[in-house]
């Protein structure tokens, strides 16, 4: 079992920046990968961003390529999402997550799998 709580979400003008932070608990070291999803209102839920526990290799959703970045501590069992330059579209909860197996990790046709562990989420509003 793995516990997941975010944390980070606010609200800014476009053009801004947020750090959300994910801290993880339980049995974290048989974790494969983590992940940032989020879902917006009225829309499916979307990967944005994940790293490999091991070696640390990321992938991202193309929306956001450039923008974000996803970073990990493990030492700390923390997970970070660096997003810049935010823009209105960008607004949804966002979702921490963890995968145990490395097959969850793929991203097959920019589409992130089912991951086995998840946040709460935070809430991140982005005005124009």
């Amino acid at each position: 079992q793995v516990q997941l709580e975010e944390s980070g979400g606010g609200s800014v003008q476009a053009g801004g920046s947020l750090n959300l932070s994910c801290v993880a608990s339980g049995d974290t070291h048989n974790s494969a990968c983590m992940a940032w999803f989020r879902q917006a209102p009225g829309k499916e839920r979307e990967g944005v961003a994940m790293i490999y526990r091991s070696g640390g290799d990321t992938r991202y959703a193309d929306s956001v390529k450039g923008r974000f970045a996803i970073s990990q501590d493990i030492a700390k069992n923390t997970l970070y999402l660096r997003m810049n330059n935010l823009k209105p579209e960008d607004t949804a909860m966002y979702y921490c997550a963890a995968a145990m197996v490395a097959l969850e990790c793929a991203v097959v046709g920019g589409k992130f799998l089912e991951y086995s562990y998840w946040g709460q989420g935070t809430q991140v509003t982005v005005s124009s």
